[in-house]
């Protein structure tokens, strides 16, 4: 199913994606990948607020490359995903919601995703600068020091992703090798 879908990623529209649906994602996205997921755990732990609101949030795990004169950002294409695995149960608890990015998640990642009506969203790799071309606004909102992996809010509009899996757990890399199978063999 195509969908196009305004953020903030609440529950109630997290439980309406399903594994397999083509998304355009127009709303506020949060940018982090391992270093910036590690510091924003430790925060959590130490009792302290994040620098930003995770309720309903969606973050992309990107590190996108300088923008040039006149671009809003550098190419932004997703990074793999289970560099965050260890830190996206954390960050579901706080309240972020969705995840941009791309490859297989681990197990706890997907329970946590059933606890707390997370989605994961697939960004095609490689293809870095379509996907900067939905990005219309880009702040440096925390952790400068990090460079490319700094926290940044972005404002999107239309970006395409497909839901590889959903709040319940139903996961579009099993269902879809299934299929692929079964019509290869005939069955």
């Amino acid at each position: 199913m195509e969908r196009h879908i305004t953020l903030p990623l609440t529950r109630e529209l997290a439980r309406t994606l399903h594994a397999g649906d083509t998304v355009y994602l127009t709303g506020e996205v949060y940018t982090s990948r391992d270093a910036g997921h590690k510091r924003m755990c430790e925060t959590l732990a130490r009792g302290e607020q994040l620098p930003f609101e995770p309720t309903d949030a969606t973050i992309y795990y990107v590190g996108p490359s300088p923008a040039k004169p006149g671009q809003v950002i550098g190419s932004a294409g997703p990074t793999t995903s289970g560099r965050m695995d260890a830190y996206a149960p954390t960050m579901m608890a706080a309240g972020a919601r969705g995840m941009i990015g791309k490859g297989a998640r681990l197990p706890e990642v997907i329970e946590a995703m059933k606890r707390y009506d997370g989605v994961y969203f697939g960004a095609i790799g490689g293809a870095g600068a379509l996907l900067a071309g939905c990005i219309k606004q880009c702040e440096l909102i925390a952790y400068e020091d990090l460079g490319a992996e700094a926290l940044r809010r972005l404002y999107v509009e239309e970006m395409p992703l497909i839901v590889i899996i959903d709040s319940e757990g139903n996961n579009l890399y099993e269902t879809g090798r299934a299929e692929y199978l079964r019509q290869r063999d005939g069955v």
